[in-house]
């Protein structure tokens, strides 16, 4: 490939870019009018304002980046992450315009955007599921009667969801009656159905996620695991490789059941397939991003490899650089996304950055999206950057954690970089022991 275009913003725009310029590939970006003066926007080689600040104005306005492609004649089309990266039409439509869409087929996307038709496939592929439903829930009739089956708590889910969103804990039959309604109106406004499905909440699991890749010649690999159980709303604050909590059996059975269901829908490109594991180490299936993560840093770190790099090599019709007996693990990584939110009520604080410091330390990546004198506007996720830590092992890589996120300095705007100080110093996080509820563990203790 030649020339790219990047159908996305902030960070993940300016990482693409990255790759590309080693590369020696031209990029183009896009850009609504809240991020006209981005990072971004100057990194690219050649950029294009599509429109206003609202997404559905700009980054969500799929004729109009697709037209700004076939005028620049690039070969491909990166998404990125969120936005119309999961999107089976825009991929659709990406490739009826002759151009190479950096994801997997438009049909992959579509059959694992539906997370009741997803479940379907994982089980017919031997890949375990958490107990629940395999149809939707048309009425609350019918979702009292599979809760009572399966046991409380359970989670209401919206089919077409995904990042935390249209999903909702039910401890009790009175809860489930109060939120039906609610989360079917609310996955209609941000999947555009209404479909939703019942599973067996799993107290005190964690949330693993297998890193997979295939090629158009039938060829898979995984990255091993990252742990992302350090969640708040049901959203990722940090994220590592490799998991400290997992036995060697358990990882190899999950690596197993990963490639299982990549190659269950014959799947091209990057993807991670997401699992809750419970506290006797029983595994099952949760869902399948069907593009890159946000958290594809670590994985990188610890095997030596340019993720997105790979992207691009195999949308261009290459197979994968390497075999799987060939992938070694080195070290330890961890995430730690840095929000521009209140640590407290995580509600997303705006505004403008009066000063950003980020220390350059060789074991530290830092990969933002903003620079000091830039303003976090409300029309999008409020994530300022994302500073991944390397270390010998995960003792090494807490060590230097901790002295990295005291140097950093931001002001202007409120962040979260006090929990992820408080996180890097309890017990939970530190033994390695954490379940999906250690933010709220870690608050229940402060009262």
């Amino acid at each position: 490939m030649r020339k790219i275009l990047i159908a996305n913003r902030g960070e993940i725009a300016s990482r693409i870019i990255r790759t590309c310029q080693q590369l020696g590939i031209e990029t183009v970006a896009v850009y609504s009018d809240a991020d006209a003066h981005m990072p971004f926007v100057k990194e690219a080689d050649i950029a294009y304002r599509i429109g206003e600040s609202p997404v559905n104005k700009s980054y969500l306005n799929m004729e109009t980046i697709i037209q700004i492609a076939k005028d620049e004649k690039v070969d491909g089309i990166h998404p990125g992450y969120g936005l119309l990266s999961e999107n089976a039409q825009f991929a659709k439509k990406v490739e009826e315009a002759g151009i190479s869409f950096i994801g997997p087929k438009a049909e992959t996307i579509e059959k694992m955007g539906d997370k009741i038709a997803a479940r379907k496939t994982m089980q017919q592929a031997g890949v375990p599921v958490v107990p629940g439903s395999d149809e939707r829930c048309e009425t609350i009739e019918e979702a009292k009667q599979l809760a009572q089956q399966i046991g409380y708590p359970v989670m209401l889910k919206a089919s077409g969801g995904g990042g935390g969103i249209g999903m909702i804990r039910c401890d009790h039959e009175q809860a489930l009656v109060q939120n039906f309604a609610s989360t079917k109106n609310r996955a209609k406004a941000y999947f555009g159905s209404d479909e939703v499905f019942i599973e067996k909440c799993i107290n005190n699991g964690r949330h693993i996620e297998v890193q997979i890749f295939g090629d158009t010649f039938g060829n898979y690999v995984h990255l091993f695991e990252r742990n992302c159980s350090v969640q708040r709303r049901n959203q990722k604050v940090i994220e590592e490789a490799l998991s400290p909590a997992l036995s060697e059996e358990t990882r190899e059975k999950m690596y197993t059941a990963a490639i299982q269901a990549a190659k269950a829908v014959k799947y091209v490109n990057a993807g991670t397939v997401e699992f809750i594991v419970d506290e006797h180490e029983n595994f099952y299936f949760l869902e399948m991003n069907t593009r890159l993560q946000v958290e594809h840093p670590v994985t990188e770190k610890v095997t030596g490899f340019d993720l997105v790099k790979w992207q691009i090599q195999v949308a261009a019709g290459e197979p994968l650089p390497i075999k799987q007996q060939d992938i070694v693990p080195q070290g330890h990584s961890i995430e730690f996304r840095v929000y521009a939110e209140d640590p407290v009520t995580f509600y997303p604080s705006p505004g403008k950055i009066t000063k950003l410091y980020w220390p350059d330390v060789s074991s530290v990546r830092v990969d933002s999206g903003y620079e000091e004198g830039g303003t976090v506007t409300p029309f999008y996720d409020p994530m300022i950057a994302k500073v991944i830590v390397s270390g010998r092992d995960r003792n090494d890589c807490l060590l230097r954690a901790k002295e990295y996120i005291e140097l950093v300095e931001i002001e202007g705007i409120k962040t979260n970089i006090p929990l992820l100080k408080e996180m890097l110093n309890y017990s939970a996080f530190v033994q390695g022991t954490y379940t999906t509820q250690v933010v709220q563990q870690l608050y229940s203790t402060k009262k």
